[in-house]
Parts: C-alpha cells; structure tokens; sequence
C-alpha cells in the first residue's frame, strides 16, 4: 500500500516538475500588427491592444489566431490605429493559470520597451477564456492597462476592489451556453456596488459568440482611445 502510494506520490511530483520546467523556459508565440503609418524610428507613440483568444485557438499555430476577435479584425483593416499584440496559448495550458499569466505580462513588457507605445494606452481584451485571463489579468496588474473589454468570460468578485477604478466594457449573450452570462453579471454587480466605472452590453437571443459583434462594433475602439492612464514614469 505505502509502496505504490510513494510511486504515485513520486509520479506527482516529476509530473510537476517536468511541467514547472517547460513552462519556465517556454517562450510564448504571438502575432503582432502595427498601424500602417508606424515607424520604428519616429519619437511617435501608438496605442496597444493585448488581445488573448479562446480555448480553441490553443496550439502552435500563429493562424488559428485570425479567426475570431483582433487579428480578424486586422486581417482585414490594415488601418486599424492600434499596435496589437496576440500571444498563443499552448495546448495544455490556460490562460487562467498564473504561470501563463506571468508569461503574458513579462512578453507584453518586454514588447513595450522595444517598440514604440504610448504607455498611457495599454488595453486588453480578450473572448471566452480570454475573457476570463483578462479579468484576471486585470486584477492583478491594474496600474498597466488604461481600460479593458472582457468578453463572455467571468472572473473573481472578490477581486472588484482592484477593478473599479479602472474603465471596463463588459459583453455577454444572454442564452450563453459554454459560459453562463451570471458569470459576467457577479462581476458587473461586485463592481457597481463600490461604484466602479464599468458598461455591461448583455446580448439577447445570443449563445457563446459574442465576440463578433462586439470587434466588428467601431464604437468599442472609440471607447478605449477615449481613456488614458497616468503614468508614473
């Protein structure tokens, strides 16, 4: 009994390990857009989009990535007036998992000091599961991004104290079948109860694809241009 619980425990253990390992030195793909007028040598500051897709976009495949959400969109607009940045999710990871979390945001700073972004207008956004890595996301660096657009994900209400003062534009269908739409409802009403800066548009007669409407609505670019962070540096 002690015998095969040890092999087991062992098991556990090398799994983890092996896991740690591969995350830790894992580098995380990503497709990257820059508005048409973008030069590299110009002192001229461009806004950033971080986008982060579903779960069926997971891979090693940078294509799978132009079929919902930005880089749909920027496949067919080459003036969109955002630099947007879409890292791939592996396979077996999550986007709610804090190591994959901790990889997006040392990539994400690492692309800003190399390229030429306004600081003052990081946003990200994401559908499905990256509706809920950028709930969580956002809880946990809320001094990074100027607003947020959250799409039919869900997150910590818990968290509401560190999300309310940052501007977010929340989207869900209403007929939700994957991700029920109480999931975006508990983190809309945590929020409105510390009287946080926060839309909810709910879809009606809409299941899990809410994501379409929502990227082809121009308004939502207007809206996140319309919000700027104060850096402290």
């Amino acid at each position: 009994m002690h015998y095969h619980l040890n092999k087991f425990l062992l098991l556990i253990f090398v799994l983890q390990f092996f896991t740690q390992g591969c995350t830790k030195n894992m580098e995380i793909k990503k497709l990257v857009s820059y508005p048409k007028s973008y030069e590299k040598k110009s002192n001229k500051k461009w806004p950033l989009i971080l986008f982060l897709h579903g779960i069926g976009e997971r891979g090693n495949n940078l294509e799978l990535l132009k079929l919902h959400g930005i880089p749909k969109i920027i496949d067919s607009n080459k003036e969109f007036p955002f630099i947007t940045v879409s890292p791939q999710c592996p396979l077996e990871f999550d986007w709610r998992e804090n190591k994959m979390q901790d990889k997006v945001i040392s990539m994400l700073e690492n692309f800003i000091k190399n390229n030429n972004v306004d600081k003052e207008r990081i946003y990200i956004t994401g559908l499905s599961m990256g509706g809920y890595g950028t709930w969580s996301i956002l809880s946990k660096h809320p001094k990074l991004f100027a607003a947020a657009i959250p799409i039919c994900g869900g997150g910590n209400p818990a968290k509401a104290l560190k999300l309310k003062d940052i501007p977010i534009w929340t989207f869900h269908g209403e007929d939700d079948d994957v991700i029920p739409v109480i999931e975006t409802i508990n983190m809309v009403d945590a929020i409105n109860n510390l009287n946080g800066n926060i839309k909810f548009t709910m879809y009606p007669n809409t299941k899990h694809d809410s994501w379409t409407e929502t990227y082809n609505n121009k308004d939502i670019y207007s809206w996140l241009l319309s919000h700027i962070r104060k850096t402290e540096d």
